[in-house]
């Protein structure tokens, strides 16, 4: 794999309005950072204070836009600089007619770093990444910015850590030449998880569902699991009684490991259709719920002074479109004071109670509006609201409780541009960072200005 480095912008990018708003990252407005996808804590929690509570008449102001290529990578924010991936395809190759048509589609993958203060490219780095994988656009996972350091992980399994400052590569490792991956069918998706010294992802192969590397050498540290298809689940930490244990979910089974081993504590077998393991596990005081877009919802629950769970309850038989509990796609829901939110297999925006799975009320309007297969949203927390971010690319600012769904607000931030799934959608998870919201679709990144005033 030949690696390049340029501190040239890639592709032709553009600053649009507010220049005055670019000065708003001092120290003033300097606030938290969004290292990783779903935030500092990997939770969807947006802790940062000062943020707006009424969009304005044209909603919130765009402080600048980048062009950028393709990709389902979120974008990832520390200090003043963002960084992201994306995807470029030489102009002579045509696109799939079919999104689910896995061919060969000759590209290279890029990781982009970007000033934060006007989206100036800073510098970037690509390298030769041929795709043969159905929804084809560009990389999935957000990268995990750390020390100095930035790890990033493509759409074909190629790892790689290196320098924040100038894209120097320091180590990259190739799930399928060093671990024989066979690549799944939306490609390699599941966000890396950085524990200390620990950088473990999800990768496949004969006993090597999870791998733990060493963050600074990439030299691998343990393996374990496997399963006939890895799934695209990101890895969750879960502490119970005492113990700290690394939740693996793929999809054959939810595995709660050693973390500093890799030793399987215990296993509960769950096989999905089409090895649809994508939503994170969502941690609870007393176990974890999953969910999934065939299979439904499963609670497990960890009895007092136990290790292993049981399970409270769980979907059984059901149609795609008749579901019973929650079937999200792609979102990770939310859990606050026992229920569960969070958009199911055709993009009914629901509420559960955590402890039965019954359902309380639902609405399609964070998502789509009606009924569409795969219909989504992202959720994320902000003091006592949320922040909805819809496929078609509306910020919604809403209000969540048993007794339903309030809207306070709603504005466009980008275009939906990508219409793999027959519908323009975007489905990139935004970062909430220096009272600012930074989110991509397949054509460009834009930043837009969420702080009070």
């Amino acid at each position: 794999m030949k690696w390049k480095a340029s501190a040239r912008a890639p592709c032709r990018w553009a600053i649009l309005g507010l220049g005055a708003a670019c000065l708003l990252l001092g120290a003033e407005a300097r606030a938290d950072d969004w290292p990783q996808w779903l935030g500092p804590k990997r939770d969807g929690h947006w802790r940062e204070t000062g943020i707006v509570e009424k969009f304005p008449a044209g909603g919130p102001p765009r402080v600048w836009r980048t062009a950028i290529g393709a990709g389902y990578s979120g974008p990832a924010v520390v200090g003043d600089r963002v960084y992201v991936m994306d995807r470029e395809v030489p102009e002579n190759v045509p696109k799939p007619k079919s999104a689910f048509d896995a061919s060969r589609i000759p590209g290279n993958e890029r990781v982009l770093c970007l000033d934060a203060a006007d989206g100036r490219v800073v510098w970037h780095r690509d390298y030769d990444c041929s795709y043969t994988v159905s929804y084809a656009a560009g990389p999935r996972t957000t990268p995990i910015v750390a020390d100095g350091r930035v790890y990033t992980l493509g759409t074909m399994g190629n790892l790689a850590c290196q320098e924040a400052k100038d894209g120097k590569v320091i180590w990259t490792r190739d799930f399928v030449a060093d671990f024989g991956l066979k690549v799944p069918t939306w490609g390699v998706s599941a966000h890396p998880l950085l524990d200390g010294q620990k950088l473990i992802c999800v990768v496949g192969g004969e006993g090597s569902v999870a791998v733990a590397f060493d963050k600074d050498t990439g030299k691998e540290l343990w393996r374990a699991l496997s399963a006939r298809e890895p799934g695209y689940c990101p890895p969750i930490l879960h502490e119970v009684g005492g113990r700290r244990q690394l939740i693996v979910w793929h999809a054959e089974a939810v595995n709660g490991l050693d973390p500093e081993t890799g030793k399987v504590l215990w296993t509960e077998p769950w096989k999905l259709n089409y090895g649809m393991a994508i939503p994170m596990p969502r941690s609870l005081d007393d176990g974890l719920y999953l969910t999934c877009f065939y299979n439904g919802s499963m609670r497990l629950r960890f009895e007092p002074g136990q290790s292993t769970p049981v399970v409270a309850w769980k979907t059984m038989k059901q149609s795609e479109r008749d579901t019973v509990h929650l079937n999200c796609t792609m979102a990770t829901p939310w859990i606050e004071d026992g229920h569960v939110y969070g958009p199911c297999s055709y993009g009914q925006f629901r509420c559960l109670r955590l402890d039965t799975g019954e359902r309380l009320w639902e609405t399609y309007e964070p998502t789509t509006g009606k009924a569409e297969r795969w219909g989504n949203c992202f959720v994320v927390k902000n003091g006592s609201r949320w922040f909805l971010f819809s496929e078609q690319g509306d910020l919604i600012h809403a209000k969540l409780s048993p007794k339903g769904y309030e809207e306070l607000g709603r504005a466009r931030v980008i275009e939906p541009v990508n219409t793999d799934p027959g519908r323009p959608v975007v489905w990139s998870h935004p970062a909430f960072a220096n009272r600012r919201m930074y989110v991509r679709n397949d054509r460009e990144i834009v930043c837009i200005d969420l702080s009070a005033r």
